[in-house]
Order: structure tokens, then sequence, then C-alpha cells
């Protein structure tokens, strides 16, 4: 390309901060009419009455649909969340709890799905964010309920034994574990501190270049590098972020032992939504004690063309062997086929307890 044919650069800049103008009038737009629909419905309520998680699942879908690039489905979601988030937060931002301390994936999922303005509030154990939600102390909570490589998380499900929280949506994170301290070589780690999960997740990384180092779980990852930041022989594994708030150095990033591990996480509330069109419902199953009882659980399901994409079993905490299943399918409680499945189920089964209907996750390339 000769001189002459380049783009002039000024006009370049010119178009940009023409384009700038428009976004920013647009948004400022979408702000106000957003503030009219919460007038709408009653000006008095709290922002909690106002989030539609089936709404904003409805609004990712179509941003994905209409995308033509540069921009990838992903970047052109977490700029329309933040949009979303930060509309919603005119009166107040919804608060949501999380397992913290600050810098734990938990608060990264919280973002992923609520975008920045909320109030992130941090406590110490996973009882906690639900004893939070349960209060009305926070408007919902995310909690990790399981991991690619290290299955389920046990403290979250049993939780869903007496708790009258509802499921209100999932969110799906890659995680990058990383080794971090306030050391700047592995030589001299004597310990190493860490979640039970993240601890399972590096097994073999740990094996091979920390063999003698002792393994310390703690109640998250975040704690983990809380402890550490005073204490050169030892070392945490954790977020980038966590390095970064707790002033810590990475001595070695990416060391799951899987490339693709992933955490599911689960935002949990005291409401019930509507469908959006694209649902997952997660279910709490008790078999009556007789021959065949799983099959007599799941038949219902499998004759009403239910597509089933999870099920875990844990202890019922009411007898000796006696256990409860935890079921993920497709479809939504107050709709058919599900709906007539429920109903199949209540007659033969020694329990039937809906945790939740909520949008499946927005799929990005």
């Amino acid at each position: 390309m000769s001189e002459a044919d380049k783009p002039d650069l000024g006009q370049l800049r010119q178009q940009i901060d023409q384009i700038d103008t428009r976004i920013e009038e647009l948004i400022s737009e979408r702000a106000r009419i957003a503030r009219q629909v919460a007038e709408a419905k009653g000006g008095k309520l709290a922002t909690v009455d106002f989030y539609r998680p089936e709404r904003e699942a409805q609004v990712l879908r179509m941003v994905v649909e209409r995308n033509q690039g540069p921009l990838s489905d992903e970047e052109m979601v977490r700029l329309f969340r933040e949009i979303m988030s930060a509309c919603l937060a005119q009166q107040e931002p919804l608060k949501i709890a999380f397992l913290g301390p600050e810098g734990t994936f938990t608060q990264s999922a919280v973002f992923a799905h609520f975008g920045h303005s909320v109030r992130a509030l941090p406590v110490a154990t996973i009882e906690a964010v639900f004893a939070e939600v349960e209060a009305r102390h926070a408007d919902f909570g995310v909690v990790p309920v399981e991991n690619s490589t290290e299955g389920a998380v046990n403290s979250t499900l049993d939780m869903f034994l007496s708790s009258p929280l509802r499921i209100c949506g999932e969110v799906e994170m890659k995680i990058s574990q990383n080794l971090i301290s306030r050391a700047t070589a592995l030589e001299g780690i004597e310990r190493v501190y860490s979640h039970q999960q993240s601890l399972g997740q590096c097994r073999n990384w740990l094996r091979q270049y920390l063999p003698k180092a002792e393994r310390i779980a703690v109640s998250s990852n975040a704690e983990a590098a809380r402890r550490v930041r005073h204490a050169p022989d030892a070392a945490a594994i954790g977020s980038l972020a966590a390095a970064e708030i707790y002033g810590l150095h990475v001595l070695a990033e990416d060391i799951a032992d899987q490339a693709d591990n992933t955490t599911r996480f689960l935002v949990i509330g005291n409401q019930r939504f509507s469908p959006s069109g694209r649902d997952k419902t997660s279910l709490l199953l008790a078999a009556k004690d007789q021959p065949g009882a799983l099959y007599h659980l799941l038949d219902p399901l499998a004759r009403r063309g239910i597509t089933m994409t999870r099920i875990e079993s844990r202890p019922s905490k009411q007898g000796k062997w006696e256990y409860v299943f935890f079921i993920d399918v497709l479809g939504h409680a107050d709709e058919d086929p599900l709906k007539a499945a429920l109903a199949d189920l209540q007659p033969i089964a020694g329990m039937v307890k809906v945790l939740g209907s909520y949008p499946v996750p927005v799929k990005t390339d």
C-alpha cells in the first residue's frame, strides 16, 4: 500500500470519537429506560426485585445471534453484561455473598455472572454464603459445586439437604492454578496452602516439583494467599488476582494437572424465576426402599424424553446407608415435558425437591 492509499490517521480518530459519542448517548438512553421500567414496576421495590436472569439470558442470546465480528461472541457478551449490570445498579447494587476472602475464583465467578456493578461480599465458608442469603443480608450467593478434575464439592451439595434456597443460575469457569509466594524460587518452599480441591487438581505437579513440601488445606485459595504473604518458606495455589492483591510472586503458572481444568459455580437465591426458553433444572430426589430404586426414579424422566446432564449421590443424613440423588436435567420445572415427568415422580419417589430452574449459560465462540 502506497503512502497515498493509506487511510488518514486523524480522520480515523475523529470517526472513533464520533462513534464513542453515539455509544455513550445510547448507553445513557438505555439506563434512562431501565429506570422507567423500575418505576413502572413500583418505585419502592429493591434492586433484587427487578433482577430477572431469564430476561438477561434472552438479551445475551440475541447479542450472540446478532454478532458478526470482528469482536468475539465472548467479548460482546462481556460488554453487554457490564452495561446491564450498571443499568440495574442505578438505585443500589445487588449484594452478592461469595466464598472469600478477596481474590478467590468464586469472586471471579460473581463478576462473570453479574458484572462488576455489584457489591461482592466475601464470607469465610460455603455454609456462611447460604446463611447470608437465607437471612437476606445478601440478595444472592455464589458457591462452587463441581470441578472437572476433582468432582463434586460435597459441602455445597449437602447444604441443599436443609436449605430453602433455590438455584438461580450457574457459571462455568476455566481455572488457571498458579503457585504464588513471597519467595522468588521453589527452593526452600516447605509448605503449600490451598483449598482441598485445588491441592487435588495440582497433585501431579506438586509430586514432581515439591515432593517434600507439606500440603495444608484451608477454606479457600485466597485464604491460602493471605496466610503465605508473610511466610517466605511457604507458597499458595491460587489465581493471578490473588497474587496481585496480596503482593506475591508467581513462581509457576498453570500448574493444574488437566489443561482444561474447569469449575462450575451455582448462583443461589430466595426467588423462583420464569422460563427463559433454554433452561436447566436441578433436582434432589430420594428413592423409596425397594429393588431397582434408582431405576424407578429415572424411568419417568426417560419416558418423557428428558435429557439428564448430571447425577450425584450423597448420604441423606437421615439413616445409615440411605442416599439422595442430585440430578440436573434440561428443561424448566414449570413447562412440559419436565412438569409432567415431575408429576409422574411424586407418587413413586421418597422425596422430590426442585432445587431450581435457571437459564443454560449463553454459549460463546
